[in-house]
């Protein structure tokens, strides 16, 4: 096979996707390992080696004594036309084995506009799109990430999920794994042996049912032993990180080293999911981040690092880590990739900016201060003119500000406030910088989300954000701003697909088998691929889109306890309409969510006391003082 594979790499555009042999890369001896797993990460390789998630499995799994552990990615059009056409199964970059011979293919869902991808993926390596139709001889095919909180669009056609973080979960399923290998367990019996590992859900143990009206009731387990309500996984702290990544051969989206410093986010914004799935707000010490660095400058030879976190200027000690790099890594270029509006400074940004100054990206999300409230986007405008302000006397030459349209309570002057707002910037721009100042607008269409207080929310159609987008275009052209939009027929997918139970799994696999792949990527959606399989499956995709749900009806994703009660997010679903807000319990009192009585199943106890309080807090924030003024993102 090794051969044929060779000449396909001839063939294709970037052949580097799939040859493997990267520097830090694994290749253990096939034969010696008793368990064999492949990840993948259902997008191309380019997009798949950014994740950091699949990187921390991989090195976790290849630690382990006997555990074999391989990647794999989406192949790209041209590859997967060879890879048909010769009929060669798709393969992992490490050994080249076709996917059907691992016992366990894992995937990560990271964005719903992938799914098409995972069964593209399964079918390329030999392995039966429907779980229904797999056999003896066929590996588990299991899913996580974020996507995994609403599993049913895909339950069909995965094993078992795993619910939260799975650093600890991946070791138990191997250990599972040789334990079956060694007693030649059956498939039914491998899956019944799941139900009892914390944080997994096994799909072909419960069904659904549905009212007389055909609409989603509840979600019933149809075997002794099946929990009724699943748990995720919770670490107590942070597991060491990261240093030793593999090392592309081509460039791929964050070509740079990384170091996750924070996990979790409290700040309460009603629209994000991952900070509601990721609670609770835990932090890496200063000195384990500059130790973490000095691995990674060790092991990869990069010269730029990332600093990861949901909102990395909110961990409690960002300056003493920024301090410590840039005293100890004087070449160091370091990157804020994600912070908030009013945390720090923009001098924060200067520390690590090393002299290039280009744009920074500011997230008010809303137009007005009123929607900003409903939305819990805790920002003022004096906020963001002051960040904008701070940046333009520092040098910066440009600023990315970004928002959503289609949010709940939002008019016509909301959506105004959007194009006022970015031409106060630019006259600030223009008053420091000229004609050289650039101010660019960026909206996004509000896609609710599960285990958010906006899964209740109703989509705004086309035909209603169509005037929200001329509006926006003609103002910033006429306004001398940039304007960026998302296609209202992408969010449309993505809110169904968010939101959808087990029949949309039907639409997915006939889209699929109609050519629906890469959808996330603008040059291969069709829409009217998707609007044909809606039509095909008789399933209404306007039911899970455009209409405000019922607070108290049945949720597709009512078994996944995310940590964050529903009686907590119907609370703050109410407190949208009276726009009223609440802190971030990080830096203040609980807010009573729900994590504060969460004991995870993965044994941890830390959790029931959520909010993390440092010792050094008060002392840090007096010894910031340098810091004054608004943080800002540095791109």
């Amino acid at each position: 096979m090794s051969a044929t594979i060779d000449q396909l790499l001839t063939r294709v555009s970037k052949p580097a996707r799939y040859t493997g042999g990267e520097w830090n890369s694994v290749t253990k001896d096939w034969d010696a390992a008793a368990v064999r797993i492949a990840l993948s990460f259902p997008d191309s390789y380019d997009i798949g080696m950014s994740n950091m998630g699949l990187g921390i499995l991989y090195d976790i799994l290849n630690k382990q004594p006997g555990v074999l552990c391989e990647r794999v990615f989406a192949p790209w059009e041209d590859m997967e036309a060879e890879v048909r056409r010769e009929g060669v199964p798709l393969w992992s970059l490490e050994n080249r084995r076709p996917l059907r011979d691992f016992d366990v293919v894992g995937f990560t869902l990271q964005y719903e506009l992938t799914y098409t991808n995972v069964l593209n993926v399964l079918d390329l390596g030999g392995i039966p799109a429907w779980a229904s139709e797999r056999g003896e001889e066929h590996p588990l095919v299991i899913c996580g990430g974020s996507g995994a909180f609403n599993p049913e669009p895909l339950a069909p056609f995965i094993d078992a999920f795993v619910l939260g973080e799975g650093e600890e979960a991946v070791v138990e399923l191997a250990a599972l794994v040789r334990d079956w290998k060694r007693a030649k367990t059956p498939r039914a019996e491998r899956l019944r042996d799941l139900l009892s590992v914390p944080g997994v859900y096994v799909p072909s143990f419960y069904a659904p049912r549905y009212d007389a009206d055909g609409h989603f009731a509840a979600l019933e387990p149809t075997v002794p032993g099946a929990p009724t309500v699943i748990h995720r996984r919770i670490l107590e702290t942070l597991p060491p990180p990261l240093v030793k990544p593999i090392i592309p051969f081509l460039q791929t989206i964050h070509d740079r080293a990384a170091v996750e410093i924070q996990r979790g986010c409290t700040q309460g914004c009603r629209f994000c999911q991952a900070g509601m799935i990721y609670r609770p707000t835990r932090e890496r010490p200063p000195e384990e981040v500059v130790q973490a660095a000095r691995d990674l400058m060790r092991n990869t030879g990069y010269d730029e690092l990332s600093l990861l976190s949901l909102s990395t200027t909110d961990h409690s000690e960002i300056v003493p880590i920024i301090d410590r790099l840039t005293s100890t890594f004087p070449n160091l270029k370091v990157g804020i990739p994600s912070t908030r509006v009013d945390a720090f400074s923009v001098d924060i940004a200067d520390a690590v900016a090393k002299g290039k100054k280009h744009t920074l990206t500011l997230a008010p999300e809303a137009g007005s201060q009123r929607l900003r409230n409903a939305i819990n986007k805790l920002v003022s405008e004096a906020d963001l003119l002051g960040a904008a302000e701070n940046a333009f006397a520092r040098g910066w030459t440009g600023i990315k500000m970004y928002f959503m349209v289609g949010l709940p309570t939002e008019t016509m002057d909301d959506v105004a406030g959007i194009v006022e707002m970015g031409q106060k910037v630019k006259a600030i721009g223009r008053r420091h910088m000229g004609g050289r100042a650039r101010v660019r607008v960026s909206t996004s269409n509000l896609v609710p989300k599960p285990h958010t207080p906006f899964q209740w929310a109703r989509q705004d159609t086309a035909a209603e954000l169509a005037p929200k987008h001329s509006f926006l275009r003609d103002a910033c052209r006429s306004s001398g701003l940039e304007f960026s939009w998302n296609d209202p027929r992408d969010s449309f997918l993505e809110a169904v697909l968010s939101r959808g139970d087990r029949r949309v799994a039907a639409v997915i696999h006939e889209a699929w088998r109609n050519g629906a792949k890469f959808d996330a990527w603008s040059e291969y959606f069709k829409p009217a691929t998707w609007e044909a399989a809606f039509v095909a499956t008789g399933v209404d995709p306007e039911w899970y889109a455009h209409r405000e749900w019922d607070t108290h009806e049945p949720l597709p994703w009512d078994h996944v306890d995310c940590g964050v009660t529903k009686s907590y997010l119907r609370g703050q679903w109410r407190d949208v309409h009276a726009t009223d807000t609440v802190p971030d319990c990080h830096h203040g009192s609980c807010n009573v969510c729900g994590m504060q009585s969460f004991d995870a199943l993965s044994g941890t106890k830390g959790v029931a006391d959520c909010v993390v309080k440092l010792g050094k807090l008060v002392e840090m924030r007096r010894g910031a003082k340098r810091y004054e003024g608004e943080a800002l993102e540095l791109v």
